[in-house]
């Protein structure tokens, strides 16, 4: 199991590299988000506390590990300003089986969106607003 939250971009296919490699794995899943230009956005910024946020998603990690029986779980969460297009987050999980994996995946992008400890500002052409929360976010965040 890894988590990184960082600055800088990731590349997706070196991320993936020997990813669940252990194991009898029979299932990846990953989810790459990527920062949407909807509404005239123009960029993103992204705050957090570094040793919170990193001890936040190690522990919702480690929770789906146990809970899905994974084999492989990775984690890469980016901060600072961003720009329609970039990515913005991954997961990854690897289990024996597809359904193990897909709703570990599926419950972290719902943490990930929900309830980690990050403070998003959008900037367009009418200024700049945090992001608030959505009532969607938190229905998906309760079937789990």
């Amino acid at each position: 199991m890894r988590v990184r939250v960082q600055c800088e971009p990731f590349d997706l296919a070196a991320e993936l590299e020997g990813f669940g490699a252990e194991g009898d794995v029979g299932a990846q899943v990953t989810f790459t988000g990527i920062v949407r230009a909807t509404g005239g956005l123009t960029r993103m910024e992204i705050e957090h506390y570094p040793g919170m946020t990193a001890r936040a998603i190690e522990k919702i990690a480690t929770e789906a590990v146990s809970r899905w029986a994974l084999d492989d779980c990775l984690v890469v969460h980016r901060y600072g300003t961003l720009a329609p297009g970039d990515q913005i987050m991954m997961v990854a999980t690897a289990s024996r089986h597809r359904a193990a994996a897909f709703e570990a995946a599926e419950f972290l992008m719902d943490y990930l969106k929900s309830r980690a400890p990050f403070w998003k500002k959008e900037y367009g052409a009418d200024g700049a607003a945090w992001v608030e929360a959505r009532d969607e976010d938190e229905d998906a965040l309760s079937r789990w």
